[in-house]
């Protein structure tokens, strides 16, 4: 009797090990777990993917900042993120800007030659000037501005042109958002018109012309 007590007793003691050895064992994987866990959150994402449109070199319109020059296409992390950018260098303003690949839609290329012509087309012909308060046509005039868009442009221009640059004839804050405008349509011009965009344009404006008749006065 004394002798069947023992091996019963071993049993009990050889069943608590093997419950042990399955803790130890199902913690140890629980911690695997958690660590493969851990190591795919420090993981870098890349960002979402999207073709690219541009190449060095091109140039593009922005709008808020008008004609840059994509000078590189890079590469950076951000958050645990790997984005890729243009460098667009905005030469008038001495600025340059990082536009991710993923926002590009914001760029738009450079005008043709028959947007360019459309363009003087609208600079040749009659100021639509609004009978409403300046403050109003100012708010106006400085979203076509910005909205990067040539004809929008063009019409600014040939809203507050004045056809000389005697300043006494414009108000500080037209002449402001004129030039503002005048500056940003140069810009897309010389790059497709190149030393002759000043030419056309003020020509289609006409910019600077004496009438006959002052002219024997003086």
């Amino acid at each position: 009797m004394p002798k069947k007590r023992k091996v019963k007793k071993k049993v009990k003691k050889n069943i608590k090990k093997d419950k042990k050895v399955t803790v130890k064992k199902s913690l140890v994987q629980s911690n695997f777990k958690t660590n493969e866990e851990k190591i795919q959150i420090k993981k870098i994402k890349k960002q979402a993917t999207e073709k690219r449109v541009y190449n060095i070199k091109d140039y593009v319109v922005y709008p808020k900042h008008g004609v840059g020059k994509i000078t590189s296409i890079d590469k950076a992390t951000i958050g645990n993120i790997e984005i890729n950018f243009y460098k667009v260098l905005i030469e008038k303003e001495k600025l340059t800007l990082s536009i991710p690949l993923n926002q590009q839609s914001h760029l738009r290329p450079v005008s043709s030659i028959n947007q360019i012509n459309k363009a003087i087309s609208i600079l040749k012909s009659k100021p639509k000037i609004k009978r409403t308060m300046w403050s109003r046509r100012a708010q106006e005039y400085e979203q076509k501005i910005n909205s990067g868009k040539i004809y929008e442009l063009a019409e600014v221009v040939k809203d507050l042109n004045k056809k000389t640059d005697v300043i006494a004839e414009q108000s500080y804050s037209e002449r402001q958002l004129f030039e503002k405008a005048y500056e940003r349509l140069m810009s897309e011009f010389e790059v497709v018109l190149k030393e002759k965009a000043k030419i056309k344009i003020d020509k289609a404006l006409k910019r600077n012309e004496v009438p006959e008749e002052k002219e024997m006065l003086s």
